[in-house]
């Protein structure tokens, strides 16, 4: 199950290929969905391309343990009014697309697509540059704030399989243990001169995600390339991509195959999957 979570508030002001989606999920079908910002699409597991949700601009995906699907979708009202609106939508597993929160102004928030095993949503609270917390909402609808040390720009959290939640914190790759401990998995991974994050740098490092090894991946769009973190400490490059493409999000599906979630600069979409045995494919409309 892979999830992706999404600061929109920061993005606003940002054109739209600064920050594409990375939302990329495998149900128990061994079916992909993957978004493109302007709809959801479905990869069957035979390699067909059908869309499963369409108008809707989501950044993220989330896969419930009963394969249900969910989604934001976010719109611009136009310079004259100069506002947002959102909603949030579920693609439940029978087919049918209901909206699990109703139109709304402004931007979404106290709501989040990162859940772990035990059903807690998770987000980022404070400003980013200054000092950032993770809270998460328990079954109760009570938030419990996180009380680690400072994060500084959190672009990214995830829900890994051990228990721990991984977080993108600018270029630094960090997981936050189940007893709360921080450790850092990898510092300043897209470009070692970068040392505070910038409009122009802050999207260097898009995701994460992990695989049933304990091995932890990284988009590091910036460099066109996927970054994995083995539980040994050895880096390595797992995936590379050239100009116009770049990469946003991925997974490592059941069956050990890395599908990596690209984008360019005319914001087109295509997924790139990677078989452990070297064969490799594109999927695109």
């Amino acid at each position: 199950m892979k999830t992706r979570i999404t600061f929109i508030a920061l993005f606003a002001s940002v054109v739209v290929f600064a920050h594409p989606g990375w939302g990329i999920v495998e149900n128990k079908k061994g079916e992909i969905f993957y978004t493109d910002l302007k709809q959801v699409w479905k990869i069957s597991p035979e390699g067909h391309l059908t869309v499963a949700v369409p108008n809707v601009h989501t950044h993220e995906l989330y896969l419930d343990p009963n394969d249900n699907l969910f989604g934001e979708h976010l719109w611009y009202n136009g310079e004259a009014r100069d506002t947002w609106g959102h909603y949030v939508w579920k693609l439940s597993s029978d087919g049918k697309v209901s909206k699990v929160i109703p139109d709304s102004e402004g931007f979404l928030k106290g709501y989040s697509f990162i859940r772990d095993h035990m059903g807690r949503m998770y987000w980022a609270e404070g400003e980013a540059r200054s000092c950032q917390k993770v809270v998460w909402r328990n079954a109760d609808n009570t938030d419990t704030r996180l009380e680690t040390p400072c994060f500084h720009n959190i672009r990214n959290l995830e829900a890994l399989r051990d228990g721990s939640l991984g977080v993108v914190d600018f270029q630094d790759i960090r997981k936050i243990n189940p007893d709360g401990k921080v450790t850092t998995v990898a510092s300043r991974i897209a470009n070692k001169n970068w040392t505070t994050s910038t409009t122009e740098t802050q999207h260097s490092v898009m995701s994460i995600w992990d695989d049933v090894q304990g091995n932890l991946y990284a988009a590091v769009s910036s460099e066109r390339m996927v970054r994995r973190f083995r539980p040994d400490g050895k880096e390595e490059v797992a995936f590379e991509t050239s100009f116009p493409w770049s990469v946003s999000g991925g997974l490592v599906d059941s069956r050990g195959r890395l599908w990596v979630l690209e984008y360019n600069i005319l914001n087109a979409v295509r997924v790139e999957r990677r078989d452990p045995n070297g064969t490799q494919k594109v999927f695109k409309p």
